[in-house]
This record gives structure tokens, C-alpha cells and sequence, in this order.
């Protein structure tokens, strides 16, 4: 099963990656990884940490959560004239990355400038494989069930249920837990203006727009 997910995040990922037209050699240049590397997880032969998919869609210019979930709606989305979606429960899978994290989707589809997402961090597992990232955004954050451990820089803090944060995405900042039971948190980056992911062409529905826009 994590096999097939895996593929499922590569092959979102080149598919990303040829609709913005970019090459895989000019990607895994931007990456600073070779070709073979990025041939790999598009292929789903290598999963990727967190901050990996991190690092592509930023070079892409694309949602970060575009890569957990297809861009269009998903299945059993209602759309409504005046712009509402909703998805039900079930309509974004979890998606493990390297490090034994599952991120979801928690929009319906993707919003530009924003990534709204779940995180759920089994025990012992981390983000990004264990080693900090850091990226362009403001990321804010809730834990919504169990203890999750945060270290920003040189700081190491410990958030429980119900314990929110926020923190510029450029200071390093690694996320673990430490506990016996599952950690499950909910996250907002916040992109700032002129660095903001937009979706591809063709990704977006004409019937989500707003007739106000």
C-alpha cells in the first residue's frame, strides 16, 4: 500500500513538473540532486521526505499539498454556483513521506498562497526524515491529539493537544515525536506575495470562481 502511494506522489510530482514545464534535468539542477534522484521518486521508487517535496514544489512554483492530493476536485466534491466546495470525509488520502509521516489535504482543492494540511507523526517517527528544513512561508500550526515535539534553531519545545505555534518556514525547524501514541497536528503556510504557488493551468475549475471575482 505505501508502495502505491508513493507512486501516487511521483507521479503527481512529474506531472507538476511537465505542466510547468520544466525539465527533470533542469529540476534536479534547482535541487542540487541528479537526475537519476528525481527520475526515482517521480517513478515511486525512492519516497521522498517531507522537505524534499518541499524543495520541489517550491522550485516548481506550485502548492505544496498539490502533491498529496490531484489538483482538480476530488470524486464526491459538491460545488455550488456561488463558489462553496465541499469534500467529504475520505475524498483526500493520507500520503506517507520518508521519516513515517502522513500528511492530507485538508482542502478541497488547492488555494494559491495557502497550504492547509493534516500531519499525523506515529511514535518515533519525523519530519523530513529527521533532519531539519527550512523554506519560504509562515507556518502556523495546532496538535490536535498527542505530544509533538518542535525544534525551531536551538530551541526544542513541546506542544500538546490543543497547543498552537507559529514560526517563520526559514528558521530550520524539525518536528518529531517522542511519545508512545500518535501526534496528529493541523498546518497553515502562509506564502509571502511575490513567492506565491499558484496552481497549474488546468487545475483549476471554472466553476469554483466566484461570480464577485
Amino acid at each position: 500500500m505505501q508502495d502505491d502511494m508513493a507512486q501516487g506522489v511521483g507521479a503527481r510530482l512529474r506531472a507538476l513538473r511537465e505542466s510547468t514545464g520544466v525539465s527533470l534535468r533542469g529540476l534536479a539542477k534547482a535541487l542540487g540532486i541528479s537526475p537519476s534522484a528525481v527520475s526515482q521518486i517521480e517513478r515511486g521508487h525512492l519516497q521522498p521526505s517531507l522537505g524534499r517535496v518541499i524543495a520541489m514544489t517550491e522550485a516548481l512554483g506550485v502548492p505544496l499539498t498539490s502533491a498529496f492530493a490531484p489538483g482538480r476536485l476530488p470524486p464526491g466534491a459538491i460545488v455550488r454556483a456561488e463558489g462553496v466546495v465541499v469534500a467529504r470525509s475520505g475524498d483526500n488520502r493520507a500520503v506517507p513521506v520518508r521519516g513515517g509521516v502522513t500528511i492530507r489535504r485538508l482542502t478541497p482543492r488547492p488555494v494559491d498562497g495557502v497550504e492547509f494540511f493534516e500531519s499525523v507523526y506515529p511514535p518515533g517517527s519525523a519530519s523530513n526524515a529527521g533532519a531539519p528544513v527550512q523554506h519560504e512561508g509562515l507556518e502556523l500550526g495546532t496538535v490536535t491529539s498527542g505530544e509533538l515535539t518542535v525544534e525551531l534553531g536551538s530551541e526544542t519545545l513541546t506542544l500538546c493537544a490543543g497547543d498552537s505555534i507559529s514560526f517563520p518556514s526559514t528558521t530550520p525547524h524539525l518536528l518529531s515525536n517522542r511519545s508512545s501514541v500518535n501526534a496528529v497536528a493541523t498546518w497553515i503556510i502562509l506564502h509571502p506575495p511575490g513567492g506565491v504557488p499558484r496552481t497549474p493551468q488546468g487545475d483549476d475549475d471554472p466553476s469554483l470562481v466566484s461570480p464577485h471575482e
